[in-house]
């Protein structure tokens, strides 16, 4: 690659600015600029309903790299700057401001967004979602006033915060449509699981109930939803995102509940590639995917960065995710999005065991709940397609190793 070429991310996120980390480090020379909508330089998610919201963490931790990383490593980090417009046949962008910049190659890291609550009273303060920095440092100050928490959504954003509040101290419920917390992705036996984890924690958890109005005089005090009437001081909405795929649609590029982009990760344009939460990837064990979590832009990233170099390197990672609720740690590798059984080695009543998601006698996803250094034998299990028996699955004396084709 010469000087003269310019590479464009869009998207000052874990995983546009690990791909600009990635470019430099694989030898890259030319210009790379990394443009992103907020005031902050890139940062990581996943402390923000963990760690940092609970005060436990502190500020620079959450950054991707130091503030002299951007300078050092001639990356041009636009800050406070929006992308509206892309030509990505001519290879131009348009910003905000009006400049135009010409590219030899782009990258689409333009991450999700929270979907909102359109219900009367959206209006009122003290209703909270939880996205960037500026939304967690809001929430954390709140929380430290105490107080009457009510969380809508029991995904991992409503579980997360719901712990962090409980642990300061606040009186928390959450309601929620489904049967029992974090059902879509682990279906109603483990995520059955979880449910009684925050019960044993005094959350009060409100399952088939959904918000119908925010109700107060400035600040939300109550909440009208469809089993009656919950008073609070503040909310928190988590009902899940939707891929930021406005730019790549204008632009013409294929969208489908994000950006469609082959195994190297470049969209229905050639040069342009996108990675992230918005990216929709051709995997080659699960399907096409799209996957809003922390490992998969931490990874994504430097994998489309080696292919705008002219890589041809296929990115098969498996999805992988973790979150801390109270003394429950899990990691979870996989993807399932329908399943024939689930199979638990270990104690469910002491929360150290796995759980395992097979369809047809094949492991598709496992999660290890406290416990540890299992993850690569997981991953295993579902890349190479085994049949497995249900029964040494589910046996702890028999080694995950065991299980698989080469042992």
């Amino acid at each position: 690659m010469t000087t003269e070429l310019t590479f464009v991310i869009v998207g000052a996120s874990l995983a546009g600015a690990k791909a600009a980390e990635a470019l430099r480090s694989e030898g890259f020379e030319g210009r790379i600029v990394l443009i992103g909508a907020e005031s902050h330089r890139p940062y990581e998610r996943p402390p923000l309903s963990k760690g940092y919201l609970q005060g436990e963490a502190e500020r620079e931790t959450v950054y991707v790299h130091q503030a002299p990383f951007y300078e050092e490593s001639e990356i041009e980090l636009r800050l406070g700057q929006t992308a509206v417009n892309l030509d990505a046949g001519r290879r131009q962008l348009t910003l905000d401001s009006g400049e135009r910049l010409e590219f030899d190659r782009l990258l689409l890291a333009t991450g999700a967004r929270p979907r909102r609550l359109a219900i009367p009273g959206s209006e009122l303060e003290d209703i909270h979602y939880l996205r960037s920095l500026d939304d967690s440092d809001a929430l954390r100050r709140r929380l430290d006033d105490g107080g009457r928490l009510l969380v809508i959504g029991a995904g991992w954003i409503g579980c997360e915060v719901a712990a962090s509040a409980r642990q300061k101290g606040l009186e928390v419920t959450v309601i929620h449509p489904g049967s029992v917390p974090l059902e879509r992705v682990l279906g109603e036996e483990v995520g059955g699981i979880y449910r009684d984890i925050h019960l044993d924690h005094g959350v009060q958890m409100q399952p088939g109930v959904r918000a119908e109005a925010f109700e107060g005089s400035r600040g939300v005090e109550r909440v009208r939803t469809s089993a009656g009437v919950v008073e609070c001081d503040l909310v928190v909405v988590g009902v899940g995102v939707e891929p930021a795929t406005a730019l790549a649609a204008q632009a013409g590029l294929a969208v489908d509940d994000g950006v469609v982009v082959d195994s190297r990760l470049e969209t229905s344009v050639p040069g342009t590639f996108a990675a992230g939460d918005a990216a929709k990837h051709a995997h080659p064990v699960l399907g096409s995917l799209r996957v809003e979590h922390w490992a998969n832009a931490l990874h994504q990233g430097p994998a489309a960065a080696r292919n705008m170099l002219e890589g041809d390197q296929p990115y098969e990672r498996l999805p992988y995710f973790f979150s801390d609720q109270y003394d429950v740690g899990m990691e979870y590798a996989g993807h399932a999005r329908d399943w024939d059984d689930v199979v638990v080695r270990g104690d469910v009543g002491s929360r150290e065991f796995i759980a395992f998601w097979l369809k047809d006698g094949r492991v598709l996803a496992g999660m290890n709940v406290n416990v540890w250094d299992v993850t690569e034998a997981i991953a295993r299990l579902i890349n190479q397609r085994v049949i497995v028996d249900e029964n040494r699955l589910a046996d702890p004396d028999t080694p995950l190793e065991e299980l698989t084709a080469v042992g």
